[in-house]
């Protein structure tokens, strides 16, 4: 069943590669800028009035933010931070910034930065600070996750580690260039999904009927959640233009279906969560075949599926949390606001993470079952070692018949002979 599966794939990632993502001229808006490295060569405080850092309304209007904030910026010491360009065409160059006292990011001498390029603007402003460089915080954590990860999953940990590798490759080489491509975002999502769980399941776990089965309950539940998806995403009317960065890439390319790029979120989103439910149940019901090999496959499914019904509560749960805390600036604005319950879960920016929680939610409860009773049936034709040997077959020297005959040496099912003076005692018990 899954070969012609796996050769679909890859065939598919074959006829959609792209090559890489097609180009465009910069509109110098958001992430669509050209940026450098910079670092902050020289800092020094001066009074804010002097350069200029805020205007004050000509109302002297202070009852707004932005009025208090131009008094204060007024009254305070800012920074005036000269910045080094440290790569590009224009490496070497300096330009001066000035840094306003109740600024969230404050810049310190020897402070790497990244500084965005206005090719339009005048000379003296063409430089600007828009980020800090965190590549040296990141790279060490990101160093310390993998040794924590091969110290305890040793061989298993190294290739779990190709396989984050693996996933990435395929989402920045291949899903995410083939949409911008003009591809169809729900196909792209599927094949470049499929083409990660194949390489992430069969190198973390090996290639047997294990990892098989959970690779076919992942798939089924990929599709429940793929059909859902597009049901509910086009009754709810959701666009997935929703905030200024899909704004920004629909503008950029206006042929992306946004709505489809919302259910290909859908699906590899789930992906991840789905990979874990359906390896945790196939494993189960090997370890309860291995430990009662006589279990049938109903038995089997019981047992498992007491095991799923705990590991379904907390997943859901983890779902919802994680998709509140990235929308937690987002539902603390509704708070301000005080808009009830009902107006939030209908504007579409919280609806649509409703619909993908839901249904991702529905995809993961249906891959519990799903996923035990296939491991049930496939790990229940493997025959126990006993049954494989025949009856009346001894094991231990001996034959047929019963204990006491001439062909003693072992019994049918493989039981140690009784020794001889367990025996003589018996005897005795019968005379008294």
């Amino acid at each position: 069943m899954l070969i012609p599966f796996a050769t679909a794939v890859f065939v598919g990632l074959a006829v959609l590669w792209p090559g890489g993502a097609p180009p465009h001229e910069r509109t110098g808006v958001g992430f669509d800028r050209q940026t450098y490295q910079g670092k902050v060569v020289e800092v020094e405080e001066v009074d804010c009035a002097e350069v200029n850092a805020a205007q004050v309304p000509p109302t002297g209007d202070t009852s707004t933010p932005e009025g208090r904030e131009a008094i204060n910026s007024q009254q305070g010491i800012c920074k005036r931070t000269t910045v080094e360009v440290t790569s590009g065409p224009d490496k070497g160059r300096t330009f001066v910034e000035i840094v306003q006292p109740d600024a969230p990011r404050q810049l310190e001498e020897g402070q790497g930065v990244v500084v965005a390029f206005a090719p339009d603007a005048p000379r003296d402003l063409q430089y600007s600070v828009i980020d800090v460089d965190r590549k040296l915080p990141i790279a060490l954590l990101a160093g310390i996750f993998a040794l924590a990860v091969i110290l305890v999953g040793r061989m298993r940990g190294v290739m779990a580690l190709i396989a984050l590798a693996t996933s990435f490759a395929v989402l920045t080489l291949f899903i995410l260039p083939a949409i911008l491509q003009g591809s169809n975002p729900l196909v792209v999502a599927v094949v470049g999904a499929s083409a990660i769980m194949l390489i992430a399941l069969y190198a973390c776990h090996g290639i047997t009927a294990r990892t098989s089965v959970a690779v076919l309950g992942t798939l089924i539940s990929l599709l429940l959640i793929g059909l859902l998806g597009s049901v509910f995403i086009d009754w709810a009317s959701l666009t997935g233009n929703t905030d200024d960065y899909t704004g920004l890439i629909h503008g950029l390319y206006p042929d992306i279906d946004m709505s489809g790029l919302l259910l290909a979120g859908v699906i590899i989103g789930s992906l991840g969560v789905l990979d874990d439910v359906t390896v945790t149940q196939t494993s189960a019901v090997w370890e309860l075949h291995q430990a009662d090999p006589r279990m049938g496959p109903r038995k089997l499914y019981q047992a498992a599926i007491r095991i799923g019904r705990d590991h379904i509560a907390s997943v859901v749960n983890t779902l919802v949390l994680a998709y509140a805390g990235a929308a937690l600036p987002l539902l603390l604005l509704f708070s301000i606001a005080q808009s009830s319950v009902v107006t939030v879960a209908n504007s579409e920016l919280v609806a649509q993470e409703i619909v993908r929680t839901l249904v991702g939610s529905i995809g993961l409860v249906a891959s519990v079952p799903l996923t035990t009773g296939l491991a049930a049936l496939v790990v229940s034709a493997d025959r126990p070692a006993e049954a494989a040997a025949g009856p009346g077959t001894g094991t231990g020297g001996g034959t047929g018949g019963g204990t006491g005959g001439p062909g003693a040496g072992g019994t049918a099912s493989g039981e140690k002979p009784t020794s001889p003076r367990r025996g003589g005692r018996g005897r005795r018990r019968r005379g008294k």
